[in-house]
């Protein structure tokens, strides 16, 4: 008998890995963080004497989820700028209102409230895009949620920085404060190949290759990015990055809507890795990423919700659903993109596009203890005959009941165990007051 931290037990465990794996009556151990095991409950009694002991006997028990690319600040632009085009809504709305009110409170303030959203709708972990990443980092780790941690780099100053060398100073400085943390990693995060020159980029590819950390991109967004590209450099942006060296398993390009063939098996011999959108990218009218196409050439294709000002949430249930269904569309295959595939693109994938498939990602034993209860016992998700199915195509993010992170409850019967609920809407209402001026 072993005396252990944690004993979970669910009506079905899907740990991802393996494919398709579904574990009915089921239960979890962890201890000290990690997952000692998984075992039918009927069993754990026989191995284990838990501090504490749930009964979910409604509840999926999956991976946390992994939201692989966003804007955490950004949630105090939510619907500031709404039913544009892509660049008006950036040159004329967005950035004007960064330029004026982007600081380290407003990250702070931001980026906390969205955390807060994707603790509530089951994420555990998140790749994040911003100005001032040190102070997301430090949110992030005082909260107990899993980040990683983009060092933003663009041409043009900003309040952050003023050039390309700045940007990577200070980010280099980020990288090295967190290098041994258990929640927090780092990632190069240059903005767009637009917005980005070469000789940053290379200084880029060769820091990444030394540290071993990815590179999280915008990449092929939108058809007139492609157009831009090859009016002012000759070449496909895409290309581009690959003459620089930068396509290469580090690669985490984000959004990939314009892609051909070539392009697409170019992606998948560098081992490079993709962040689907596809509610951003509806919404801004910016294409469809051929997931579809991408998976069965074999690339690694995760799920990103974008920030919140071009969603207009950080809800990874409706990603998954959109992006099931989108995929099937576009490939005029239903049987383009399943519930399982989708799942894990929502979980493992996003884990081994961020360098922690080793740690997170799946309920396997030895990794971190990242674990979301999905409740499917409500009206709106019953009968169940296949529950992946169900929490791809009918659950959503309100039947969220319980999180842990590295075994830490964050999120106790759809309750924050951290941050106040009540703090982060006064301070929401602060901020959209002085948005309001922009």
């Amino acid at each position: 008998m072993q005396d252990i931290d944690l004993l979970l037990h669910g009506r079905w465990v899907i740990p991802v890995e393996p494919d398709e794996q579904v574990l009915e009556h089921h239960c979890i151990a962890v201890n000290d963080g990690r997952i000692l095991a998984l075992l039918p409950s009927a069993r754990a009694a026989q191995h284990y004497r838990a501090e504490t002991e749930l009964h979910l006997d409604h509840h999926a028990l999956i991976p946390g989820l992994i939201n692989a690319h966003t804007h955490t600040p950004m949630n105090l632009l939510r619907g500031l700028a709404d039913d544009l085009p892509m660049m008006e809504w950036l040159h004329e709305h967005i950035w004007p209102a960064e330029q004026r009110w982007v600081n380290e409170e407003f990250v702070h303030d931001g980026g906390l409230l969205a955390m807060a959203e994707m603790l509530r709708g089951g994420i555990t972990c998140f790749n994040d895009m911003y100005f001032f990443p040190e102070v997301t980092a430090r949110a992030a780790a005082h909260l107990g949620m899993r980040a990683c941690v983009g060092l933003i780099a663009i041409d043009f100053p900003t309040v952050y920085a003023g050039d390309a060398d700045e940007y990577l100073a200070k980010g280099l400085a980020l990288h090295d404060s967190y290098r041994n943390d258990p929640l927090i990693r780092t990632a190069f995060a240059p903005h767009a190949p637009y917005s980005v020159s070469d000789a940053p980029l290379q200084r880029i590819q060769t820091l990444a290759d030394e540290l071993d950390i990815p590179v999280h991109m915008h990449v092929h967004e939108t058809a007139d990015e492609v157009g831009q590209g090859l009016q002012q450099n000759g070449e496909r942006p895409l290309a581009r990055l690959d003459r620089l060296g930068l396509l290469s398993p580090a690669l985490v390009g984000v959004h990939m809507t314009q892609l051909d063939d070539d392009e697409i098996a170019r992606l998948a011999e560098t081992g490079s890795h993709v962040v689907h959108c596809p509610e951003s990218n509806l919404k801004l009218a910016s294409g469809f990423c051929p997931a579809a196409r991408l998976v069965a050439a074999g690339v690694n294709v995760a799920l990103g919700t974008d920030g919140a000002a071009s969603n207009n949430d950080l809800d990874l249930f409706s990603e998954m659903r959109t992006a099931a269904l989108l995929g099937k569309a576009v490939s005029n295959d239903a049987t383009a993109l399943p519930a399982h595939t989708v799942l894990r693109m929502a979980t493992l994938n996003g884990a081994r596009a961020l360098g922690l498939g080793a740690e997170t990602g799946s309920l396997e034993t030895g990794k971190w203890a990242d674990i979301t209860a999905v409740d499917l016992a409500t009206l709106e998700s019953q009968p169940v005959y296949h529950p992946v199915s169900q929490l791809v195509y009918a659950a959503g993010r309100h039947q969220v009941s319980d999180v842990w992170v590295a075994g830490r409850h964050l999120l106790k019967d759809r309750v924050l165990t951290g941050p106040d609920s009540d703090e982060l809407l006064a301070t929401a209402a602060r901020w959209q007051a002085h948005l309001a001026e922009t």
